[in-house]
């Protein structure tokens, strides 16, 4: 007799997931372009910012998988702990949550300073990353 337990339907989702996950990828590198993968979004919080909680508990697991995240991922940052290596900003923040989007040579290309709520980030967010892809793809061949 079949015994289905969760660790068994996991794995078999797993399976059958990650084919797709690999063509989703293989799509989304070809659209957006290498140098356009290796941006990412800095978001500087620290202890006790109720805003930092909001965001990491409505946003951040929504973002991590949007089209966004997956051209900028998400790397925190302690307000008042080092940089990450390779990062250069343009200003210390002063507000969390700040967020920071980074290029690829690791230089500040724009920031959001504060959480103005969901609608805001999302547009705001979403037009920065794709500026910011736009001027890092190579030009058309012509």
């Amino acid at each position: 007799m079949f015994t289905c337990t969760r660790q068994s339907l996991l794995s078999a989702a797993m399976q059958h997931a990650f084919p797709l996950l690999v063509a989703v990828s293989a799509v989304l590198g070809t659209v957006s372009g290498a140098a356009a993968q290796e941006l990412r979004l800095l978001m500087v919080e620290q202890a006790g910012c109720y805003y930092c909680r909001v965001f990491n508990r409505d946003i951040a697991p929504a973002y991590k998988v949007a089209p966004e995240g997956i051209a900028a991922p998400l790397e925190h940052m302690q307000l008042r702990g080092p940089l990450p290596e390779g990062v250069t900003l343009t200003s210390q923040p002063f507000v969390t949550p700040t967020f920071i989007l980074i290029g690829p040579d690791g230089a500040e290309i724009e920031r959001l300073t504060g959480f103005p709520g969901e609608d805001f980030f999302w547009a705001y967010i979403g037009d920065i990353i794709s500026t910011a892809q736009s001027q890092l793809a190579p030009p058309p061949e012509g």
